[in-house]
């Protein structure tokens, strides 16, 4: 259906949310709700849905959504761990990070996305107009709060007649009826639990997910394996971990990257995943959590001209995603690797407890600009209380830093 020389190797997955949308991801990942499926009346419906996503991708829609991705993912990382982090430090879950809060397509995005994906359902022997009036549909629940995906993918107006006119010379043809395989799959969508948004933001930040995903063996590539004995990793928190457990040693290992390099304690270990590496002792960090350590992360930077403006939306989104996370010293300038810097104090909540609370946690946040236009960020995590600790060995860590 899609010429082979601009063609992706498309996935498609089901989320169990229950709310009505669809997104897709740069290089072909393709995520339906169930509450999608529920909706389609028949199978062309759905087509149309995944037709329209598939356009996105194919027309590099999804790509141009990759800055706002690099940001979620840069909150990701600094959490350090699948599915969430409940310290200080990033409370996103996989849903809100790869979904919604990312991919919000212009209107002109989405009249391309209706243009190719009735070209791709026309070859598919699938009526175009389905797609149209599956989305026609969705608009008459606005009333009732209206499905996310309209707010993801904006009408470009006139929607059906758009179509009506992009097709109404093409060569008629009979098209596929909906199947008996669409009928059992409808059946077996309206058995699987499904939660809303809500549902899932509050078990992202509980652990819930990443609990589930351990259990399964659903993990992301490149997440970190952060299993440790001496957390109970329930719910995000450590506990009963020692400075003896955590504390650095006189030796130093190098980690390389294609962006960096930096020395770490030899007794700690590197989890690097495909934007970010966290450098941390054991039992400093939990299935659900990090404590002990720090944090290195590489994203696009939309503000490449000034390093205090990336510097403050980072802090910003960092408080928005952690309720009670302030800057305790403001951004300063340093130098780093030869380069101007910005050096921040961050407070928060530790995921380490004791008497069944949180601790007080200190993230030292320093930002600099990549050669190629791209910021590298750097956290440097303990609880308040042992900072001054470990303090030597991060400056040690960030002494070394080597940008490529």
């Amino acid at each position: 259906v899609i010429p082979p020389d601009r063609t992706w190797p498309y996935q498609f997955h089901v989320v169990q949310q229950s709310d009505i949308n669809a997104f897709a991801l740069p290089g072909g990942p393709i995520f339906i709700n169930i509450g999608t499926i529920n909706a389609a009346d028949n199978e062309a419906e759905l087509v149309g849905v995944m037709s329209h996503e598939m356009s996105h991708v194919y027309m590099q829609h999804s790509a141009k959504q990759a800055p706002k991705q690099e940001w979620a993912g840069i909150l990701g990382a600094l959490g350090g761990l699948l599915g969430g982090t409940t310290g200080a430090l990033a409370q996103m879950g996989i849903q809100s990070v790869a979904g919604g809060v990312l991919m919000h397509y212009s209107r002109g995005d989405e009249a391309q996305a209706d243009a190719v994906g009735a070209i791709i359902m026309y070859k598919a022997d699938y009526p175009p107009t389905a797609m149209a009036a599956f989305f026609q549909k969705l608009e008459k629940l606005v009333g009732n709060g209206g499905p996310q995906f309209l707010s993801d993918h904006p009408n470009p107006g006139n929607r059906v007649e758009a179509v009506d006119k992009e097709i109404a010379h093409w060569p008629p043809k009979q098209y596929q009826p909906t199947s008996q395989a669409f009928l059992q799959a409808k059946q077996e969508a309206k058995g699987i639990k499904a939660y809303n948004a809500q549902q899932i933001s509050d078990g992202a930040k509980t652990g819930q997910w990443a609990q589930q995903n351990q259990k399964s063996g659903a993990v992301l590539p490149g997440a970190p394996n952060t299993a440790a004995p001496t957390s109970t990793a329930a719910g995000g928190t450590l506990t009963n971990v020692s400075y003896q457990q955590v504390q650095p040693s006189g030796d130093f290992k190098t980690f390389q990257s294609g962006t960096f390099s930096m020395n770490y304690p030899g007794n700690w270990q590197a989890s690097a995943g495909q934007n970010s590496v966290t450098l941390a002792p054991q039992a400093g960090v939990g299935e659900n959590a990090i404590a002990y350590g720090a944090i290195a992360a590489v994203a696009q930077n939309p503000d490449s001209n000034s390093l205090d403006q990336a510097t403050q939306a980072l802090i910003q989104n960092l408080q928005q995603t952690n309720p009670g996370m302030r800057v305790y010293d403001s951004s300063r300038k340093i130098q780093v690797s030869g380069s101007e810097a910005r050096s921040t104090m961050l407070q928060g909540n530790s995921p380490v407890q004791q008497n069944g609370q949180a601790v007080p946690e200190r993230d030292w946040l320093v930002t600099l600009a990549t050669p190629e236009g791209g910021l590298l960020h750097l956290v440097f995590i303990a609880p308040e209380n042992q900072f001054s600790q470990l303090q030597p060995t991060y400056q040690k860590m960030l002494d070394s830093l080597q940008v490529k």
